[in-house]
């Protein structure tokens, strides 16, 4: 694989993170009570925009964060890179539990404990650790 190819994805993935922030910012989660065609529309809109950039953080750590330049990763690499599936799964898991606890039958017994507020905070320090491993803030290369 060329570094070319590897940064293009990168790019491509940083711009998707960055359209995907601002969509989330821009529209607001429905209110609670007196919720209007409208808001239901902009709190989907919310919602998706949320989903595709926790998608897009567990493509970081899944995938790009684990490339190597070489055919033999340093031992560090290769913890780093379990670091980086660890928190790209994290991710994934908190997204797919986000859609259970807002299913009926379940957001009800749930809700109270204010369950996506947590699971979004869970995947948001995921990807924080992940990062900062990337960065080789933690388990940086001996010697470098």
């Amino acid at each position: 694989m060329s570094t070319r190819g590897y940064n293009r994805r990168d790019e491509i993935a940083g711009i998707l993170a960055c359209v995907f922030a601002v969509g989330v910012a821009l529209f607001p989660t429905t209110p609670d009570i007196g919720t209007t065609s409208q808001d239901k529309l902009i709190g989907t809109l919310h919602l998706s925009f949320a989903a595709l950039l926790f998608l897009t953080f567990a493509y970081f750590s899944l995938f790009l964060f684990t490339k190597t330049a070489s055919d033999r990763p340093t031992p560090r690499k290769l913890q780093r890179n379990t670091v980086y599936r660890i928190s790209g799964y994290t991710i994934l898991a908190s997204i797919l539990l986000i859609v259970i606890v807002g299913l009926p039958p379940v957001k009800s017994l749930v809700e109270r404990l204010t369950p996506v507020f947590w699971l979004e905070s869970v995947a948001v320090v995921a990807f924080g650790v992940s990062w900062l491993v990337k960065g080789e803030t933690i388990l940086k290369d001996q010697g470098t």
